[in-house]
Formats: structure tokens, C-alpha cells, sequence
């Protein structure tokens, strides 16, 4: 094993350790919480799951919350995000989620702390914890950890994308099998199972475009652009959480102009990372990614038995 990850997972097994007996304790809001997130580093579809459990909460009538990190954000502390602000001050995913779910999304660095703000200002609610599998000071009553094919066999940071190793699935009460993802390439003995089935809506999409975007996995966006029909004349990726700037609008335009397409296709992440550059991308489509929670009747009402078994008084 690459020694920097040796020490990375001794670090990582160490601080779990701490919180698993209880030398470390977790701080416990007075609303329940629901924890999504993952073992690697980006590309699993946490914020369209987050914003499809939402959608699936809002339809039983639960009120709700969301707590995120705002990861990328230029401001500090703890804050409800703006459906008219920007990424720079909220991070490109909260700022997504609140404007697709139209409920309060309260960010800051420690979650407990955004919790009781949320707490605070609307009741204790509901709350949905954007990426936090390993955001641990936070006590959470359900945990639901998303897995592709990939972690099965990855290694640890920095030598590959696990954030903790695979055994810390332990902990969750749900994993979610993306792409295809066999349930045997884990140990999942006594995990809730769900299954998801992605895909982009693709609509008014130029011939030819040049897809670009900013994500995790960008050539898994371009394979579901493929599976529509859409054929791209050239592909720019940028890194995750990109913010675009008058240059990259230079490179786009010069790169359609080489390759004679008739316009560009990206995401919507990547759309509000644009900003004011938008408009120079004329005509630009932007395509949601979507995510579809396969039986999801069942898999609510059990997340919502074991909460209540869990937090009797919830």
C-alpha cells in the first residue's frame, strides 16, 4: 500500500474509533437526521439524491431542512442559503438543492452548529445531511451511504478516491448501488438495499455541441448524453465545483469555432457556476442529471419506521 495512504487510514480508523466508543461524543439535535453521503471522493450522485429524497419527503408532506458543508463557498460560518445568491457565497451544490427544492438550506463548516440555526429559525424539523457520512460530530438518526461499482476496489487517499475504507459500511443503515453496482462486491450483511436508475433530461439540445462541465465524473455525463442520442462534436471537463472565468469562455468559443458545432451542452451545476458568463454560450442546453429511487414507497416508509424506532419522541 502507498505509505501516505497507510497513514491515512490509520488516521481515519483512529478518529472512528474515537467516535465508536464513545471517547468522542456526537452532538444530537433536537429534530431527526438523515445523513447521505459516500466512501469516496465525489461522482456517486449524493446532491441528486439528496434533492430526489426531497422531493419524495415533500410528497408525504414532511417539513424539512438541509445542512451542507457549502464546500467551494468564499464566505465563513454558518448561513441559509439565498435561491438568488451565488455560489461563491453558499457553494454551487447547496445553492442547486435550494433552488430545486425550494426549502431552507442552512450551510457552515460544523453541521451542528447550522442544525441549531435551522433549529432556531424554523423548528426542529426534519433535517437532510448533505454529505455526511464522515461528518461524525454530528449524531444522525439514519445513515445512507451511495456506492458505484469503483469503491469495491479503489484505494484510500492520496493513493485513490476512498475517503475510509470500505468496512466502515458497518455504520450505515442504507446503501444505495448506483450504475449497475453489484450488492455482492460489498459486505452489506443486514444493510437496507436501494437501488437508483440515472439519467439526464435532455431537451432542446443542439446538433453537434461541445459538452462541457465541472463535476466529479464528467465522462459518466457524457455517456448519458450518448444514451440519448446526442452526439457531441468535442468534450471540455473541468475540475469539480469549477468557477468559470473569461478565459474558459475564450477557450469554448474558440473550441466551437474549430470544431463547427452549434452550441454547448453542461449541467446545471455548472450552469449557476457560469454566472454572468451564461449568455456569452449562446445557444446553451442545460441538461439535469436525474436519479430515480427504484421502489421508493418501501424505502421511505422503512427510513421513516427505523427514525421513529430510533427516536421514539421524533
Amino acid at each position: 500500500m502507498n505509505p501516505l495512504a497507510s497513514i491515512f487510514g490509520l488516521g481515519v480508523t483512529f478518529r472512528n474509533t474515537l467516535y465508536d466508543r464513545g471517547i468522542v461524543e456526537a452532538h444530537r439535535l433536537r429534530g431527526p437526521v438523515i445523513s447521505v453521503g459516500n466512501i469516496s471522493v465525489g461522482g456517486s450522485g449524493k446532491t441528486p439524491f439528496v434533492i430526489t429524497l426531497g422531493e419524495l419527503l415533500i410528497s408525504r408532506g414532511i417539513r424539512f431542512d438541509v445542512l451542507s458543508r457549502g464546500y467551494g463557498r468564499k464566505t465563513r460560518g454558518v448561513a441559509l442559503v439565498d435561491r438568488n445568491g451565488s455560489p461563491e457565497e453558499f457553494g454551487d451544490e447547496p445553492l442547486l438543492i435550494a433552488r430545486k427544492l425550494n426549502v431552507p438550506v442552512a450551510v457552515g463548516e460544523n453541521r451542528f452548529k447550522a442544525g441549531l440555526f435551522a433549529e432556531n429559525e424554523f423548528g426542529p424539523q426534519l433535517h437532510l445531511l448533505d454529505d455526511g457520512f464522515q461528518h461524525r460530530s454530528l449524531a444522525r438518526d439514519f445513515d445512507i451511504v451511495l456506492l458505484n461499482s469503483e469503491d469495491s476496489s479503489d484505494r484510500l487517499l492520496p493513493a485513490g478516491r476512498l475517503r475510509e475504507p470500505v468496512s466502515s459500511l458497518r455504520r450505515a443503515n442504507a446503501v444505495v448501488l448506483t450504475n449497475g453496482t453489484p450488492a455482492d462486491s460489498f459486505p452489506l450483511g443486514g444493510k437496507f438495499i436501494w437501488h437508483v436508475r440515472r439519467g439526464v433530461l435532455a431537451t432542446k439540445v443542439p446538433d453537434r455541441p461541445i459538452v462541457f462541465c465541472g463535476i466529479a465524473r464528467p465522462k459518466n455525463f457524457v455517456s448519458q448524453l450518448r444514451d440519448t442520442g446526442i452526439t457531441p462534436a468535442a468534450e471540455f471537463f473541468y475540475r469539480d465545483h469549477h468557477a468559470y472565468t473569461e478565459h474558459d469562455i475564450r477557450d469554448l468559443l474558440k473550441l466551437r469555432e474549430q470544431k463547427g458545432a452549434n452550441g454547448y451542452v453542461t449541467t446545471e451545476k455548472d450552469a449557476l457556476n457560469l454566472g454572468r458568463f451564461r449568455t456569452a454560450l449562446s445557444p446553451l442546453a442545460v441538461v439535469p442529471v436525474t436519479l430515480e429511487l427504484l421502489d421508493s414507497d418501501n424505502a421511505m416508509d422503512t427510513m421513516l419506521r427505523t427514525i421513529h424506532e430510533h427516536r421514539p419522541s421524533a
